[in-house]
């Protein structure tokens, strides 16, 4: 014979019931090559959820993304070889904050002084790459960015690049000692020449997540 069926429990939740939704910021980080793990770090600590972007479709849902430092060269070349330039580019555009940094921040600009065609264009800036010269020389700063605080920013220097030149609608976050530009923010789009994701200090992680959703 068929038992009736049971009914819930007052006051007790189903077991069917949906999970609370996640209400985290999701944080994309371009995995194909670079300081990948760290980032993802970054963004852990300030309570939102990285995801690793290696194809398109891992762009869908993402709040935020980060091009991370590495090689340029050999990240523009993965970038094409899986489809992620106009993808990137229309996240871009549909007003998703980016942040760029060292690497990443030279494919984020228009122009470089060698030449080269450039891969994501949102930034309005010319690229000098390895402005400090080679791998032996890099090194640390204290920088002052008034845009996260008084209390200055250790800045990680690894065959960074400068801007030579940047447009009317770049702001300059701070400058090295020779007064180039090398942290800068043009509408929802950062850049850094140093990796902030090398110290324990988040605040300009945090500065990106503060531009989602203004």
């Amino acid at each position: 014979m068929t038992q009736p069926a049971t009914a819930p429990t007052p006051g007790r939740a189903s077991r069917e019931a949906p999970a609370a939704p996640d209400t985290r910021r999701r944080v994309g980080i371009l995995a194909l090559q670079g300081a990948v793990r760290e980032h993802a770090d970054a963004v852990r600590a300030l309570g939102a959820e990285p995801v690793l972007v290696r194809l398109p479709a891992d762009l869908e849902g993402l709040d935020a993304l980060i091009l991370p430092g590495g090689e340029s060269t050999t990240m523009r070349r993965l970038i094409d070889r899986y489809g992620l330039r106009e993808p990137i580019l229309a996240m871009a555009a549909g007003g998703r904050p980016m942040l760029g940094t060292c690497a990443g921040m030279i494919l984020m600009a228009r122009r470089a002084t060698d030449g080269e065609e450039p891969v994501l264009p949102l930034l309005d800036v010319t690229v000098q790459r390895n402005a400090y010269g080679r791998q032996l020389d890099s090194h640390e700063a204290d920088l002052r960015i008034p845009a996260i605080g008084e209390e200055p920013l250790r800045g990680v220097f690894i065959r960074a690049p400068v801007l030579a030149q940047t447009g009317p609608e770049v702001e300059v976050l701070a400058r090295d000692d020779e007064g180039r530009p090398i942290a800068v923010r043009q509408g929802r789009v950062l850049a850094t020449a140093f990796h902030p994701e090398l110290t324990d200090d988040r605040r300009l992680h945090r500065l990106l997540l503060e531009m989602i959703g203004t």
